[in-house]
């Protein structure tokens, strides 16, 4: 009896042991699918293009209209040519294929007057824009990051 409960002990050992191994070698596998891959696209790209970064100007320039707390800071504006910088400036800035040869931050908005309030509101406005355009979280929140540090230059000589 002594004998049978020795085998019977020492192959549970060895079942259990094999289960353990076998349930690593599992949840190795199953966090090995988890490990972040470089994403291969560019921003611009999973933006959906130039198609779209126009989209989302045209629809920004209409709440910008719609806004009249933030409409007067383009009164003297020509509008044809604001949207094709800003335009540029996002293809440029989400590594598409433009090069921005606008005017420095700083200088295309000196002594405009911006206070923090006029300058988050766009930031809502082009965030909503991109939203009603179809643009993905991820996305929208990567080129916000990146707008972002242009902030200080922005406000630099108001």
């Amino acid at each position: 009896m002594i004998d049978q409960r020795k085998s019977y002990e020492c192959k549970y050992t060895h079942v259990r042991r094999c289960l353990i191994a076998l349930t690593f070698t599992a949840l190795t596998l199953s966090l090995a699918g988890c490990v972040h891959q470089p994403n291969q696209t560019t921003l611009y790209e999973r933006m959906g293009g130039e198609t779209t970064i126009d989209a989302v100007v045209e629809n920004l320039l209409y709440r910008i209209a719609d806004d009249p707390e933030v409409v007067v800071f383009f009164a003297n504006t020509n509008i044809d040519l604001f949207a094709e910088s800003l335009a540029s400036q996002l293809c440029d800035v989400s590594d598409g294929p433009c090069n921005y040869e606008g005017p420095p931050m700083d200088r295309a908005h000196q002594h405009m007057g911006l206070t923090d309030v006029h300058f988050n509101r766009l930031v809502e406005h082009l965030d909503a824009a991109m939203q009603e355009e179809g643009i993905a979280l991820g996305a929208r929140n990567e080129l916000l990051g990146r707008l972002a540090p242009m902030y200080a230059d922005v406000m630099r000589l108001q």
